[in-house]
């Protein structure tokens, strides 16, 4: 099998619009990170932790994601490492689709693997991040009260 393959012109199309819509949210994540907008009068306050006490699966994900495009990575991973995981898959994929819009090459092993997941999968590693970032951060949430 080959490492890198030439990638059609659909291909190279369907790269510019993920980079695009990637960089898009980066420099968004960017410009909230180092305060110049401010979206954070838009979000409500988390309903599981005023109502029960305890943090919900995805508290501390915008969190960790300001963290993250300030540029503390590890401090990311320590707040959320669910948010921060998400973060690094989303730098993965702009560089990917750069690779591939700009040069006109991507990684036939990547498509490989994407093809042979299932859904189920896609699913239970979802569930897994969450729950393993969950707990983290209930221990985190609970040795504070106690």
């Amino acid at each position: 099998m080959k490492f890198i393959a030439k990638a059609s012109r659909r291909g190279r199309v369907i790269s510019i619009w993920i980079l695009a819509a990637g960089l898009a949210i980066c420099i968004f994540l960017s410009l909230w990170a180092a305060g110049i907008i401010n979206f954070s009068r838009f979000l409500l306050p988390c309903g599981m932790k005023m109502r029960f006490g305890i943090p919900c699966p995805t508290c501390g994900f915008t969190t960790a994601t300001l963290a993250f495009f300030r540029g503390d990575i590890f401090g990311a991973f320590y707040i959320q490492p669910a948010g921060a995981l998400l973060c690094v898959a989303l730098i993965i994929t702009v560089f990917l689709t750069f690779i591939t819009a700009v040069f006109g090459v991507y990684f036939p092993f990547l498509l490989t693997f994407a093809r042979r997941l299932k859904v189920w999968q896609i699913i239970v590693a979802v569930i897994l991040i969450l729950g393993g970032a969950w707990a983290v951060t209930l221990a985190r949430a609970l040795a504070q009260k106690g």
